[in-house]
Parts: C-alpha cells; structure tokens; sequence
C-alpha cells in the first residue's frame, strides 16, 4: 500500500500546481455566473421588446401611408367637369350593351308585323303578309327558331342514315345510333317500372337528342357570329364589329325553349301520375301517411303528412322551373364567355380552353336534364311497400 501511494517530489508540486489552477478558475467562472445570466435576461428582455415595438410600428406605418395617400389623392383630384345626362346616357347605353343578348331578335314575320312589335322590328320582313287571317296573330320566326329547325334537319338526316340499311350486325352510323338508343333505354329501364319505362323512354330520348346535338351545334363556327351588326372597315367583306341579331343561335340558349321543354315535362309528368296512380291514388301518394301506421298514432301523423304534402307540392312546382333555368343559365352563360374571349383576344386564342370546356358541358347537360326528368317522373310513379303488397295480391 505505501509503495503503491509513493510519488516523487516533482509529481507533488505539479499536482499541487493544477488543483490550485483548477480551484482559481472555478470560482473566477462562479464569481462571473450571475453577471452573465442576468446581462443574458436583459438581453433577452430587449429583444422581446424591439420585436413587440417592430410589430406596433408596422402597422403603424401602413396606416400612415395610406392616410397620406388619400389626402394627396383628394388634393391632385381635378374638380370632374359638369356633364350633361345626355352625355352620360350614351356611353353607358353603349357600355353596358352585352355581347350575347338575351333578347333572341325576329327575323321575320309569318303574316303581318303585328302593332305592338318593338321598334326595332317595325320593318322586319314578312311573308304572307296580304294573305294572313286577320283575326290570327302572325307568327315571328327568330333565330333560335331557325336553327332548331337546322338541329331537327340534322337529326333526322342523321337516324335516316343509320337506319337506311339495317344490318344484323351494326356497323357505322347504325351502330352510334342503336348504342345511343340502348343505353337510353337501359339508363330509363333501371331508374323506373317496367310500363312506366315504356311511358317515358320516347320523351327521354328525345330530350338527351335534341339538348345534345343543340349544343354541339351552337360551338360550330358561325353561329352566334354571322349575323347583322356595326359594320367595319377590313379586308374581309360585309365585315362587322359584333353580331348584334345574329342569324343562328343554339336552341337551349333561349329561355323560351328551355321553358318550353320544361312544362312539356311538368304536364306529361302529371298525365303519367294520374294514368299510374289515379286521382285518389294520387292524393294518397302526395298526402297520405306513409310508413305502414295503422291505429289513434295515424290522426297526429295526418296533420304532419298534409304539411309535408303542401311542401311536395311546392317541390312540384318548382321542378320546371329548376330543369328550365339550369340548362339555359349553363348554356347562355357558356356562349357568352366564349363570345368575351373570342373578342378580347388577339386571334381568340383564349377562348380555345373554352372550346373545350363547352364541349363537355353541351353532353353533361343533356344527361342532367334527361336524367332529372327520369328522377321526377319516378317519384310520382312508384309505389311504397304497403301499396306494392297491395299490387302484387
């Protein structure tokens, strides 16, 4: 154990030497310890503070630019000079004129141009004007009308090819329009009864044909911009700036037609309820309490179901309403963007993304349309399960 303790003289003093440098400096770095955490506080303390004054003046200063800005805005304003209403009419008339209107304008008369015509028909041209029963009011044939006699031409000339020469293998047109009618006939066998199927499937069809080849057609060029308008001076004759009557217009971009095929849905749907429910079977199926009740719980449920039966009638009225106004607010609305970048835009490249937008738009519509008058139908013409038990014995 000594011999294992024994240090030379020199290895003392060195290890005297480095515990008293150690000590030294240990309480030298204690001493400094308080110093330096509380300058570190401190510094800290006057960071938050410079942020939290940063943030104050910020704002401070937007506010200050935006106060100076508008004081020098109402002192560099020139006083407007005084303008007459006359000339502020004409400008506004002028700028607030839309590129596609929604007035569908007349382009002739069948009999004479009757006297509470616009004043801008006064002189539209007639045919058997002299001829024309007095007592009978003429008839206007206005672009929208034009053209769906050109998509009426066009789909019979179409089906007439298909079906010219019918093979039992199809092929070609034959084989677009017998796929095209198959599926319409599965789409209305799968959403209703097998008769009410039978009913419907001709109206159906007819829609989803006519609302489809409508508005492809109205993306072809011309139509919506060969018309009569302001002429201008280009190398192109019988140029104008803008088709302000022009001689073709899709169908569904008329509200008069779109109204039109929405209240012959609105009374074909009624004639079809009856003919499957009858009268009082119909008032039933409005008004009449569902869910198989039977007992004193079926007075209080009565007074319930005859509200719910005056809200139906309300959703009834207003399903016309809502396939007429949905086809042509999407349609018009798509003619009238295309018309905005077509004019707006050099060589009308902007409107190309349009283009093909519109062409998905043209066949979701119709199947909207086709598809809803399908849906609306069915919940006038179906039983519930009570009454399908009562059916079926």
């Amino acid at each position: 154990m000594a011999g294992w303790l024994k240090i030379s003289l020199t290895e003392a003093n060195y290890l005297q030497k480095r515990l008293v440098k150690y000590f030294t400096f240990r309480h030298f770095f204690l001493s400094l310890a308080p110093a330096v955490l509380a300058r570190y506080s401190c510094r800290e303390k006057s960071i938050a503070v410079n942020r939290f004054g940063k943030i104050i003046l910020i704002p401070a200063l937007f506010l200050a630019a935006f106060v100076l800005s508008v004081r020098a805005e109402s002192v560099t304003t020139p006083a407007a000079p005084e303008v007459t209403a006359a000339e502020v009419k004409a400008p506004v008339a002028e700028t607030d004129k839309p590129l596609v209107s929604a007035y569908a304008p007349t382009l002739l008369y069948l009999g004479p141009v009757p006297a509470d015509a616009p004043l801008e028909e006064l002189h539209t041209p007639t045919i058997f004007a002299n001829q024309w029963p007095k007592n009978f009011p003429s008839l206007p044939i206005t672009n929208s009308i034009l053209y769906t006699w050109v998509v009426a031409l066009t789909i019979l000339v179409i089906v007439r090819l298909g079906t010219r020469k019918m093979t039992e293998v199809p092929s070609g047109i034959q084989n677009f329009v017998e796929a095209l009618v198959g599926g319409l006939r599965d789409m209305c066998e799968g959403m209703l009864e097998p008769k009410v199927a039978r009913w419907v499937f001709p109206l159906a069809a007819t829609y989803f044909i006519f609302i489809a080849t409508s508005d492809l057609m109205g993306l072809l060029p011309g139509v919506g911009s060969i018309g009569w308008g302001e002429p201008v001076k280009s190398l192109m004759p019988f140029a104008i700036k803008h088709a302000e009557a022009p001689l073709f217009r899709p169908p569904t971009a008329d509200a008069n037609m779109t109204v039109a095929m929405a209240a012959i849905f609105f009374v074909m749907s009624l004639w079809w309820a009856l003919k499957y429910n009858g009268p009082w079977g119909l008032v039933k199926h409005i008004f009449g309490v569902k869910g198989g009740f039977k007992g004193l719980v079926v007075i209080p449920l009565s007074a319930i179901f005859l509200f719910v039966g005056c809200v139906e009638i309300i959703s009834i009225c207003v399903r016309p309403v809502a396939l007429a106004m949905r086809l042509y607010g999407n349609i018009y609305g798509g003619e009238s963007v295309l018309a905005i970048m077509l004019t707006n835009s050099p060589l009308g490249i902007a409107a190309l993304p349009f283009y093909f937008l519109e062409l998905l738009v043209a066949l979701v519509q119709a199947l909207v349309f086709t598809l809803l008058s399908i849906a609306f139908i069915g919940m006038f013409c179906s039983h519930t399960d009570e009454d399908g038990a009562e059916h079926a014995h």
